[in-house]
């Protein structure tokens, strides 16, 4: 398992900082663990401690609960060796990644799938529909230079500056 921690703005926030300087520079932290049972919560609880620690523990049950089954989804359907997590942090809201090296899981749901919140399958695409702001899938290895697909999302302020929900009424 390796861990690590940075403090650097993205390519996008550098070549805009000659618009004013942020509050902070976003703070950024990575883990890799092994593909395994106990990833999802490995990864759930070092989310729950960067958020408690930094001044986030508003996001708390929401990012665990995004991360949890995003990774799980990662262990349960794909044969990825390795499971990457970052975490971005900034003074209005937080991004969180997970990325693995399997190419053929499909996070999207088919036309004509349909789930409620009684499936046991296809509520995660729902979960971060509703809970997180924003949410997306980047495939290739753009965030760690080797193949797979990223699955993301963030939490944070809506885009007119009011705090957008953070899923306290699941």
């Amino acid at each position: 398992m390796e861990v690590c921690a940075a403090n650097a703005p993205y390519r996008h926030e550098r070549q805009r900082s000659h618009r004013g300087p942020h509050p902070h520079p976003p703070q950024i932290y990575r883990l890799r663990t092994p593909n395994s049972p106990t990833s999802p919560k490995i990864c759930r609880d070092l989310v729950a401690l960067l958020l408690q620690v930094t001044g986030h523990p508003h996001h708390a049950d929401t990012a665990k609960l995004l991360v949890s089954e995003i990774v799980t989804n990662v262990n349960l359907h794909t044969d990825s060796l390795a499971v990457r997590l970052e975490v971005v942090l900034r003074h209005d809201r937080l991004r969180v990644s997970v990325h693995n090296d399997a190419l053929d899981a499909d996070p999207h749901q088919k036309p004509g799938d349909t789930c409620d919140a009684y499936d046991e399958n296809g509520s995660g695409l729902l979960l971060l529909t509703g809970l997180a702001r924003d949410w997306g899938v980047q495939r290739g290895g753009a965030a760690y230079g080797i193949p797979g697909k990223q699955i993301w999302f963030e939490l944070g302020e809506a885009a007119d500056g009011r705090r957008a929900p953070s899923g306290g009424g699941l």
